[in-house]
């Protein structure tokens, strides 16, 4: 199972009169994890790297920022997937301090950095969710929205025509359950729909 963290970790740590900052944090995507990145180039104007992987909804991506290659963003990736995370952004931001690591150590050095800003982030599980669409009577959407409520059911965009379509997400295995209270409370007035409606 797959896990994300619910909050940011930081690590800070020397090698060789180098800084390495360390920083994991859950990241829904590349566009934020770009902004995110952007705002952190900004804040540590005088960093010699920023270097990054991330793993976000199927999407990995590494840069070692001007590091050799295959030195700073693939071994900061290999933690995450070794970890099991996903949509999750690290980062380690690093200041030289005048004494070169080599390929091995700096690998290392990198490694250890996201290693650590990890020890201090909680993890939690991801749960699958599906997205489901249903349209109801007008009568029985206050019924409707409840029974989401109870559910857990992340209510998405409602659209107000001749009946009320509410679209939601659920987790996978709360669904066929969900859908039944819906049918039993709508008396058979509701209509799933699918993806193509």
């Amino acid at each position: 199972m797959p896990y994300t963290l619910a909050a940011a970790g930081r690590s800070d740590t020397e090698i060789k009169k180098s800084r390495f900052l360390g920083l994991v944090m859950p990241m829904a995507d590349r566009t934020a994890a770009q902004a995110t990145l952007a705002a952190l180039r900004a804040e540590h104007p005088q960093a010699a790297h920023v270097c990054w992987a991330l793993l976000a909804g199927g999407h990995s991506a590494a840069n070692d920022d001007g590091e050799p290659s295959g030195t700073a963003g693939r071994p900061m990736l290999d933690v995450l997937r070794y970890q099991d995370l996903e949509q999750v952004l690290a980062v380690v931001v690093r200041y030289y301090g005048g004494v070169k690591l080599g390929a091995g150590g700096l690998a290392r050095a990198y490694t250890d950095a996201v290693a650590q800003a990890l020890i201090g982030a909680e993890k939690v599980a991801i749960v699958p969710r599906q997205a489901l669409t249903v349209r109801v009577p007008y009568a029985q959407e206050g019924a409707v929205r409840r029974l989401l409520q109870e559910a857990g059911a992340e209510l998405g965009e409602v659209e107000h025509a001749d009946a009320v379509a509410l679209g939601f997400s659920v987790r996978i295995s709360d669904a066929p359950a969900l859908m039944q209270r819906i049918a039993d409370a709508c008396h058979g007035a509701a209509q799933w729909l699918d993806a193509a409606d």
